[in-house]
């Protein structure tokens, strides 16, 4: 009964991680405000008659930065729904520890999340289930003469 209790369970929490990957992914795109400002500052849109406008320098350091942002922000949103898609396949027992420990970091849904995988990642018939010594129910059997 605790074998379909864990597919289940190892189920859901793909599902929940496939749906923060696009909240993170979405969230990852709010630099492309700062994106937008250092073009305009580029452009010289801030500049007036009487007063010169920011620095290029600055326009530049506005987009490098967003850019770095949305970067790492999508490589995470990423990871996120490789580790939903490794839970849901039963494959990358490490990988699926390390993102659930970082996803402890973003409060409150990656919080709640991360420390739910952990908890059941730590089972011992779920780490089973990862090691491939004990067989889920949608898997062919395993025949040994």
């Amino acid at each position: 009964m605790s074998h379909n209790r864990d597919l289940e369970h190892l189920n859901i929490l793909a599902i929940f991680h496939y749906v923060v990957s696009i909240l993170f992914g979405f969230g990852a795109l709010f630099p492309t405000i700062y994106m937008i400002i250092g073009i305009v500052i580029l452009n010289g849109q801030f500049e007036t008659e009487n007063q010169q406008g920011p620095p290029a320098a600055v326009g530049w350091m506005l987009i490098g930065m967003s850019c770095f942002g949305i970067l790492l922000g999508m490589t995470f949103a990423a990871c996120i729904a490789l580790a939903g898609r490794k839970l849901h396949s039963r494959t990358g027992y490490i990988f699926c520890m390390i993102i659930a420990g970082i996803e402890c970091f973003f409060m409150p849904i990656g919080t709640l999340l991360g420390i739910f995988t952990i908890l059941v990642l730590l089972r011992p018939t779920v780490k089973a289930l990862f090691d491939g010594t004990q067989p889920s129910n949608d898997a062919p059997p395993i025949y040994n003469p």
